[in-house]
C-alpha cells in the first residue's frame, strides 16, 4: 500500500490511497504487509498504533521531520562532521549568545524547509535582527566557504547516486532549485562511506545527504527525507525500493 503515487511509480502489488481517506480505507491499512511513503501526520499511527511496518524506517521519518532532530542526532553520533552549530529558543538572552559566539558572516535557517528556501546568509546585526523577527527558533550554523557541495543519496541500504552541485552565481546556496548545476566526477569515496555508516548507524534508509567538503574533511548539512530526483541517473529509482523490500519478506514478489 501506497499514499505516494510518484514515489512508487511502476511497482507491483502496490495499491495508491489517498492520505486524507486513510480512515476509510483501515481495514485494508491494517491487512497491508508495508505501508509506503505515508505523510508525517500519519506515521504514528500506522506504526505506533496500528503495528504495520512502514517505508521509509519510523527513524528516518523522526529524525529527518526538522534540522533541530537531525542536526541534534548528529551532534551527538558524528560532532565532527557538522558545522558547527547553535540551536536556542528566541530570546533577549539567547540572541545575544549567538552574536557573542559567531563572527560574521554566518547561515541562519528555517528548522523546516527544503530546496534552498529559509537559507539566510548574515552578513551584520541587522540582517540577524531581521531574521529573529520572524522565528521562534534560531538556528545558526557557521558559515563555510564553499562554491560546490555534494548530493548523495541513500535508498534501502545503499547508496544509489552521487553528485556535485555548483553554483558560480551564489554565494551560499548549491541547490539545483537554486541554479546549481550537477557534476558527477570524482565524488570522494570518502564522503560516500560516511554517508552509508551514518545512514546505518542511525537507521536512515531514505534520504539525501547534503554533504560539503572543506580542506578534505567532510561536514553534512542535512538531509532530506523526500529529496528531488532530477539528479537519479537510473530511471528505475523505484526498483531500488523493491529490492531492498525484498529482502525484507515477501513483499512485492510476483504472483504465481
Amino acid at each position: 500500500m501506497s499514499f505516494n503515487p510518484y514515489r512508487t511509480l511502476g511497482m507491483n502489488n502496490v495499491r495508491y490511497i489517498k492520505p486524507e481517506s486513510m480512515f476509510q480505507h483501515i481495514d485494508e491499512v491494517k491487512q497491508a504487509e508495508y505501508v509506503l511513503f505515508p505523510e508525517y501526520w500519519q506515521v504514528n499511527t500506522i506504526f505506533y498504533g496500528l503495528k504495520k511496518k512502514i517505508f521509509p524506517s519510523i527513524s528516518t521519518y523522526h529524525l529527518g521531520h526538522t534540522k533541530v532532530e537531525m542536526t541534534r542526532v548528529l551532534q551527538a553520533t558524528f560532532s565532527e562532521n557538522v558545522p558547527f552549530t547553535l540551536i536556542r529558543a528566541n530570546t533577549t538572552l539567547n540572541r545575544e549568545e549567538i552574536l557573542d559566539t559567531f563572527s560574521f558572516p554566518f547561515i541562519a535557517k528555517d528548522i523546516r524547509n527544503s530546496m534552498g528556501r529559509g537559507v539566510y546568509f548574515i552578513r551584520h546585526a541587522n540582517d540577524f535582527s531581521k531574521y529573529c523577527e520572524t522565528h521562534e527558533v534560531l538556528y545558526v550554523q557557521e558559515y563555510l566557504p564553499i562554491e560546490k557541495d555534494m548530493r548523495i543519496v541513500y535508498v534501502g541500504d545503499q547508496v544509489i547516486e552521487s553528485y556535485w552541485r555548483v553554483n558560480e552565481q551564489h554565494e551560499y546556496l548549491t541547490n539545483v532549485s537554486q541554479g546549481g548545476i550537477i557534476l558527477y566526477d570524482h565524488v570522494p569515496l570518502k564522503a560516500i562511506q560516511l554517508v552509508d555508516e551514518i545512514a546505518r548507524v542511525l537507521n536512515i534508509n531514505h534520504a539525501g545527504f547534503d554533504v560539503a567538503e572543506v580542506d578534505g574533511h567532510f561536514y553534512i548539512f542535512e538531509f532530506n527525507v523526500f529529496f528531488g530526483n532530477t539528479g537519479l541517473r537510473n530511471p528505475h529509482y523505484h526498483q531500488y525500493i523493491s529490492d531492498y523490500l525484498m529482502k525484507e519478506g515477501s513483499f512485492l514478489r510476483p504472483a504465481n
